[in-house]
């Protein structure tokens, strides 16, 4: 992923769906603990799963590609990430206090539309804008929303959303954001921009994330116990230097910027046996992106065991493995302009 210059340049494409052939779906299940919008806390089991955008991944309004890998395994990656828990957004979804059902709905930082598609699944007689840096990624947006039937109510919008000014987006009633909102250079402008973007009484939905799923017993692999929980300290050293909003309060900044946060709820993602296909190829997606950023920080035996997973054709694959489970955790707050 390319990290954005300095001063970003402002560019806008708008780009038509047409009809295609693609849709994805999972059948994951996972528990969760959340708040309601009454602020009470509740247990919800036994949902299942919609795809999110990783750390790593292209997120917000700009592209990051680089060391994790170009922008063919980042799209692989976020139609496998939304295959494979492929309910979550809608359970997300249908807890917002949206009300009746907004007619107008922006997602920013839209990746290649998981949370495009659950929304236009959840409201039905909604036009939805898309907005996202990457004309590959909306490409591929533009095909899953003809696929499913949305070609004429998904509008889609080439734009970086760290720039000053951001092109029309019309006047939504709902907004949101999964897994962008800690890419942007400046998230206290950013979330201005949307609370004035927003009709009043709207709502904006920030869905952030704990980082790369994990997916191996943590005894594995054989030859070297605790691999996959040395990576993820590696990626979490280096996105503290590169991505410091990673993890920041967004209760209190959404206050901060006029918002009155009515509901915040955590989701704990652990999707077990039985296995998928597509599960394998998650883990193996993920992994191979995470090995590009890490790789300097590994030691050369774990460089090693780390490849021989990698290794499709070799009898340690990732692909080869039957315990492989995907566990992570999300959270979401349901804001209010007033």
């Amino acid at each position: 992923m390319s990290h954005p210059s300095p001063h970003p340049q402002h560019h806008v494409h708008q780009h038509d769906a047409h009809q295609h052939d693609a849709h994805q779906h999972g059948d994951q299940q996972h528990g969760d603990q959340h708040q309601g919008p009454d602020g009470r806390p509740h247990q919800q089991d036994g949902h299942q799963q919609d795809g999110h955008r990783h750390d790593g991944h292209q997120h917000g309004g700009h592209q990051h590609q680089g060391p994790e890998g170009d922008t063919h395994d980042q799209t692989e990656l976020l139609d496998l990430d939304a295959e494979v828990l492929a309910e979550h957004t809608a359970s997300v979804i249908a807890w917002l206090p949206v009300g009746p059902g907004p007619r107008r709905i922006v997602d920013l930082g839209c990746g290649t539309g998981a949370g495009t598609l659950a929304l236009a699944e959840r409201f039905p007689a909604a036009g939805l804008t898309a907005v996202d840096s990457s004309a590959v990624h909306l490409e591929r947006l533009r095909e899953k929303a003809a696929a499913i039937g949305a070609a004429d109510r998904v509008r889609l919008v080439e734009a970086d959303l760290d720039a000053p000014d951001w092109p029309d987006l019309g006047r939504p009633e709902l907004v949101w954001a999964s897994a962008s909102m800690h890419h942007m250079a400046d998230p206290d402008r950013t979330l201005r921009q949307v609370h004035d973007l927003l009709a009043p009484g709207g709502l904006f939905a920030v869905v952030e994330l704990a980082g790369f799923p994990r997916f191996l017993p943590g005894d594995a692999p054989a030859d070297a116990p605790g691999l996959e929980e040395r990576c993820h300290a590696a990626l979490d050293r280096r996105h503290a230097e590169q991505l410091p909003h990673r993890g920041a309060d967004w209760g209190t900044l959404l206050r901060k910027a006029g918002f009155t946060v009515e509901g915040e709820r955590t989701i704990t993602v652990d999707i077990a046996a039985p296995r998928t296909d597509a599960v394998g190829r998650y883990a193996l997606s993920s992994l191979r992106r995470m090995r590009g950023g890490i790789e300097s920080e590994l030691s050369p035996a774990d460089l090693a065991a780390l490849d021989r997973l990698l290794d499709t054709d070799g009898p340690h694959s990732i692909l080869r493995r039957d315990d492989l489970s995907v566990r992570t955790e999300r959270t979401v707050w349901a804001a209010r302009r007033a």
